[in-house]
């Protein structure tokens, strides 16, 4: 996330500190901005870029690595990094110059396989991977249309940010939404039931959202314990399912009226997390 790109920042300790507890950064000032949206022209950057096929694209400003638009990215300085084929050359340039983040309210999504052992053991390694290369694709290509950060692909697992600056005040309904839909992209409302089967965890709160780590292994992404309670939501889901906290279910005005109201306990949390189950049939 740079101004036009993107940077990033260090990472703070699992306990986020009040604000007052820490000392800002040299790019603090610039993370928020650029986070919050009031940096405009990283936003309609990557508002544009969004639209030029195709996938894979580059984890912050969205610019396409495949298909037709691949060929005009090289003209502007956005094909793929060689050291880092997760960005594009000017936002891992960003990334680099611009080294540090800021705590904000954002989003998050996880959503991971249900019984992934398993279903390796129905298949051919290369068919195991097919498949899992179908959901990638298709987790992208649902986030990206609901203006998140593809943050990453861990094994079987997919992680999305949903930022002010992209997803704006509506940023929990956005996550809200998009698992939803992965949910029904990836088979869940269909009578022959799903190509894959997942589950997803999607919370709000502050986090320390920028990069970490040296060049060439920069990385943009979320520290925090909202970013840890949304893995532990993604693992608690069953299949078709996914599991909303009280906090983004408020942020994000979900109607709860005809959804199942749960306490659980979560590992690493000493109090119980209440959480939505929702469904593509709820």
């Amino acid at each position: 996330m740079g101004i036009d790109g993107m940077p990033p920042s260090p990472a703070p300790s699992e306990r986020t500190p009040p604000p007052s507890e820490e000392t800002p950064g040299p790019n603090e000032g610039l993370w928020r901005a650029i986070l919050l949206g009031t940096e405009p022209r990283y936003a309609r950057t990557r508002s544009w870029l969004k639209h030029v096929p195709s996938h894979p694209r580059c984890k912050m400003c969205a610019a396409p690595f495949g298909g037709p638009g691949r060929h005009l990215m090289r003209f502007i300085g956005r094909e793929r990094w060689s050291k880092n084929p997760k960005y594009c050359g000017n936002c891992f340039q960003e990334l680099k110059t611009h080294h540090g983040g800021a705590e904000i309210e954002a989003s998050f999504l996880f959503a991971d396989v249900r019984g992934s052992t398993a279903l390796a053991e129905q298949m051919s390694p290369t068919q195991f991977r097919d498949v899992l290369d179908r959901f990638y694709d298709t987790s992208a290509r649902i986030l990206v249309d609901h203006d998140a950060i593809v943050d990453k692909f861990v094994g079987d697992e997919v992680i999305g940010v949903f930022i002010p600056a992209l997803a704006g005040d509506a940023h929990a309904a956005r996550a809200i939404a998009a698992g939803l839909a992965l949910l029904k992209a990836t088979g869940h409302a269909a009578t022959a039931g799903p190509w894959i089967p997942i589950g997803a965890g999607i919370h709000s709160g502050v986090a320390f959202v920028g990069s970490v780590g040296e060049p060439p292994v920069t990385e943009f992404t979320a520290l925090g314990d909202v970013v840890n309670t949304t893995a532990r939501l993604a693992s608690a889901a069953e299949m078709g399912q996914a599991l909303i906290s009280e906090a983004a279910a408020r942020a994000g005005g979900l109607d709860t009226a005809r959804l199942e109201r749960r306490e659980l306990e979560l590992k690493g949390k000493r109090e119980s997390t209440a959480v939505w189950v929702a469904t593509t049939k709820s």
